[in-house]
């Protein structure tokens, strides 16, 4: 039986990225961050390249995102790889992976980036007025309380939960994780300025990007939806050209997360989003595979509790430790089915899209 494509670290996930990807052939470039993993390794974003450097299709595979969720990412990419899926491809068509774009995330079991940063709330335009979420500052402090003891917990869980009796649950979710850019020390937090994660994955679409004419896009998320099944989040609105051609590309099963019919909030600053802005001269077609894995009041916990331990605790104590795995445990499921689901929904989009750049190539 061969090694599984999934890791249980940053490092493994890393090595296993690397050697499959020298395996299928592909050109490797490294962009090395400028923090260090937990057990005081390098951090880096690696790009795997296979096929011809100025090929007018491209598709693109994006892992690591929103950290943690790299270890569903990292091991559909590796999968990938080793399944040889890059013969399948056109002549005229390469593939690109990026593999950990948010790297100090993944190595330290965040969400977000060093700068305490949301990544997907990171992509707008800063010389503008940052937007408002007046409901969130309302909850600001129950989000983060000053202590993380079971007394603690309870009543700053009591004062969120009254918040959705009295407005709904979506309307809850769309406070907490709609993005707010007012508590850097909170979650969900946009940044005041662009992250490394956002100048490297600018950096890296404009200099490998700039001759593609078609490119299609799957970016590996988890943490929201039922137990794994991958819902293909669109940022398009429905009325638009690239939500159709997403919809022709994968099935009329994808979701709208600006039209509302995603499982996701309506979100600021989400880099699938901004794409089409990183690259004017081509035709972006992207979705996020969203996968889904224990319920959301539990994620929730999950990112109060890191929020809190890395503006007051020690993330390498017991305790922190403790919370390290809660975070994975709510972002990752250690369970055979969960990861064949995760594979096979993945294999399935890629195709899918290799498919709709084809069709795209020859029109």
């Amino acid at each position: 039986m061969s090694e599984s494509p999934f890791s249980a670290t940053y490092a493994a996930a890393r090595g296993k990225f690397v050697e499959a990807a020298r395996a299928a052939g592909a050109q490797i470039a490294t962009y090395g961050h400028p923090e260090r993993g937990p057990d005081g390794g390098d951090l880096a974003t690696d790009v795997a390249w296979i096929g011809p450097a100025d090929a007018p299709a491209v598709l693109v595979l994006v892992s690591g995102t929103h950290g943690v969720e790299g270890h569903c990412g990292s091991g559909a990419q590796i999968d990938w790889l080793r399944r040889g899926e890059a013969a399948h491809r056109g002549a005229n068509t390469a593939v690109m992976l990026v593999h950990a774009i948010n790297p100090y995330g993944f190595a330290w079991s965040r969400r977000v980036t060093h700068e305490n940063v949301d990544l997907n709330r990171n992509f707008i335009d800063f010389s503008q007025p940052l937007p408002e979420n007046p409901a969130y500052d309302a909850l600001a402090d129950a989000v983060k309380p000053a202590t993380w003891t079971e007394e603690s917990r309870a009543e700053s869980r009591a004062v969120l939960l009254g918040y959705a009796r009295e407005h709904g649950f979506p309307a809850l979710v769309q406070a907490m994780s709609g993005g707010q850019y007012r508590h850097q020390d909170g979650i969900f937090y946009g940044g005041k300025t662009e992250t490394w994660s956002r100048v490297m994955l600018t950096r890296i679409f404009g200099e490998r990007l700039a001759q593609a004419s078609d490119v299609g896009v799957i970016d590996y998320h988890t943490g929201l939806g039922p137990l794994g099944y991958a819902e293909q989040i669109v940022s398009a609105m429905p009325d638009t050209d690239e939500y159709r051609r997403a919809a022709l590309w994968h099935g009329l099963a994808v979701a709208s997360q600006s039209g509302g019919e995603s499982v996701s909030a309506k979100l600021a600053g989400d880099w699938l989003d901004a794409a089409p802005g990183l690259l004017p001269h081509a035709r972006v077609t992207g979705i996020a595979l969203e996968y889904g894995t224990v319920d959301s009041t539990v994620v929730l916990e999950a990112l109060r509790a890191d929020n809190w331990l890395h503006a007051h605790g020690d993330p390498l104590s017991p305790d922190g430790q403790a919370i390290k795995a809660q975070v994975r445990e709510a972002f990752y499921v250690d369970d055979d089915v969960w990861r064949g689901m995760v594979l096979g929904q993945s294999l399935i989009a890629c195709r899918q899209a290799m498919a709709g750049l084809a069709r795209s190539a020859a029109a």
